[in-house]
């Protein structure tokens, strides 16, 4: 994610988005989450597994290549057309305050829609039994 100011988003440490290692017949990839513009869905330092060339829903997380080069996760909300008349997305920060997004860029057109999102792997998620409980002890929640 980038917001204003910040750096973007960096597949395995690599600024720029290269061809993808290939798992069996998909390709799948790693990206960092920088900034503020997806919390709290999702918080700088994340990593995420994404699938290249994955089937893009309305809500969706996808990896995406805005107009000046910049990769950033943002939320699919849904179709538009570009200024070029071209099939796109509108994409969204969940956090409106922060970052740039489809409101201030415009649509992204569908082949600068990298990839989907199919999971958050780093910080591994808790368990709901690992939250802590009001009380301040780790206790077994009911």
């Amino acid at each position: 994610m980038v917001g204003r100011g910040e750096a973007p988003a960096t597949l395995l440490g690599v600024p720029e988005a290269t061809t993808p290692p290939r798992v069996g017949a998909t390709r799948v990839g790693m990206a960092r989450v920088r900034g503020d513009s997806m919390r709290p869905t999702l918080a700088p330092g994340d990593r995420l597994l994404v699938r290249y060339g994955g089937r893009v829903r309305p809500g969706r997380l996808v990896l995406a290549r805005f107009a000046d080069g910049t990769l950033a996760v943002k939320r699919a909300t849904e179709r538009r057309t570009t200024s070029t008349g071209h099939p796109g997305w509108w994409l969204t920060s969940d956090n409106p305050v922060v970052g740039v997004d489809s409101r201030h860029r415009g649509p992204v057109p569908d082949p600068d829609v990298l990839a989907v999102v199919l999971a958050r792997v780093w910080p591994r998620p808790r368990p709901w039994w690992a939250a802590p409980s009001d009380n301040g002890r780790r206790d077994l929640r009911t």
